[in-house]
């Protein structure tokens, strides 16, 4: 049965679906020896793929992997980096991150820390990161100065970025220091840098940001204690069976229909 090239390499667990676009673009694909272009489909019981000149099984897939990382600050949130720096699926065992397609679902920033989602689920690293989306995030922020009742009240009800105001959001202080000034930040969206972004807006730049909770998964774990820096672990059934829920009513199409849908 054919499909998108993107969605068969993120099924096959060789990538999610963004960057099987990226390596589509970047000519890395192969459909029975003929370069792979975008949106290309394909029938993977009849035709030959290869990345990077390697032919890809489509008999066996990859056991699924759930797991949530506590993302330390200096490493980045991609799968190699071209400027040589850290990545978090170098925090992981090589069995792990060797032939088995797992990924970060979104991104922290380099000098951000924190609750990352890692997983070879396309079809879930797709719903999570598409802009329909509404899985709450929760931050812990540190910022400079201290924000008047004004500045707050801004950034709940939203502020423009690049022509379109951000959603809604919950902004909370938690405590005022000497120079500066600790706030709870809730999200239900993932623009880049969006939190530092609107504090520096607002004036009040962003000192340090940390990540603690997706929705109701937690790096605090009722029972199973605090997960430390650099540390991870698999997710439970109940929070895989909370963000396949999360993302059960959004389209699954590739980022391109997604441009032209945003664009309409």
């Amino acid at each position: 049965m054919e499909a998108r090239l993107q969605k068969v390499l993120a099924r096959l667990g060789i990538a999610s679906r963004r960057e099987a676009e990226e390596m589509i673009r970047r000519s890395r694909v192969r459909i029975n020896g003929v370069l792979a272009h975008l949106g290309q489909k394909i029938d993977p019981e009849r035709d030959t793929i290869t990345v990077d000149d390697r032919p890809v099984s489509t008999q066996q897939r990859p056991a699924l992997i759930y797991l949530l990382l506590h993302k330390p600050a200096g490493v980045v949130s991609t799968c190699d980096d071209p400027q040589g720096r850290k990545t978090v699926l170098d925090l992981l065992p090589k069995e792990l991150r060797e032939g088995t397609g797992i990924h970060p679902v979104g991104r922290l920033d380099a000098e951000s820390t924190g609750a990352l989602i890692l997983t070879n689920d396309g079809d879930l690293t797709f719903g999570l990161t598409h802009p329909r989306h509404s899985i709450p995030k929760t931050y812990f922020v540190l910022v400079k100065g201290h924000p008047s009742k004004a500045a707050l009240e801004m950034w709940r009800e939203g502020i423009v970025l690049d022509g379109r105001k951000t959603r809604p959001a919950r902004v909370r202080l938690i405590e005022s220091l000497a120079e500066n000034s600790r706030l709870e930040i809730v999200l239900q969206e993932g623009r880049n840098r969006q939190i530092r972004r609107v504090a520096q807006q607002l004036g009040y730049p962003v000192i340090k940001l940390h990540r603690t909770a997706i929705g109701l998964i937690q790096l605090q774990m009722p029972k199973a204690g605090f997960l430390n820096e650099g540390s991870y672990r698999s997710l439970k059934e109940d929070e895989i069976r909370f963000l396949q829920k999360q993302i059960k009513q959004i389209p699954i199409k590739d980022s391109a229909e997604v441009r032209r849908v945003e664009k309409a």
